[in-house]
């Protein structure tokens, strides 16, 4: 069984990296995808994939646009619907509860507003927070070649892409 280079411990002759301490296994056959004339953006796809993730829906929709390798659509399509969602889903929020407290409450019912604006806040943070982690998982796989596919919007993104 072969040794990490780094560290010393047995690996797979299969793993991509060290189960000890993550380091790049040279003979495990992984490769980043070489980048494919006339394609894209001139980067390998792993490269681009995880680029797509970087500024959230905005880069999303560049790759998208400009990249028409299968694995960089995905990547790119999913972070489209993923932060995108997100992204409407705070803003929402944030506006329903803000005029609603800037109004006296929903529909002018004085101070019985819905849930209350420290609510909003709350749940405005909590979905930061899963949109962060959900940013750095995605870059990392995207990054590592993998197909890694977000709940709901993983396969609404697969649509998107065109399989």
């Amino acid at each position: 069984m072969p040794h990490c280079t780094k560290c010393g411990a047995e690996v797979p002759a299969s793993a991509q990296f060290c189960q000890s301490c993550g380091q790049p296994q040279a003979g495990a056959g992984w490769q980043p995808r070489p980048a494919q004339p006339g394609t894209g953006s001139g980067m390998s796809e792993n490269t681009a994939a995880c680029l797509s993730y970087v500024l959230g829906w905005v880069t999303g929709i560049i790759f998208f646009l400009i990249d028409k390798r299968p694995y960089v659509r995905f990547h790119s399509a999913q972070s489209i619907v993923t932060f995108g969602g997100l992204h409407v889903i705070r803003l929402l929020i944030a506006g329903m509860f803000g005029l609603g407290w800037g109004f006296g409450g929903w529909y002018g019912l004085g101070h019985h507003h819905f849930g209350g604006f420290g609510g909003a806040i709350l749940v405005i943070i909590l979905l930061s927070i899963v949109g962060f982690v959900l940013w750095i998982v995605c870059m990392i796989k995207a990054a590592q070649g993998e197909r890694f596919m977000v709940p709901v919007a993983g396969e609404i993104a697969e649509n998107l892409a065109g399989g």
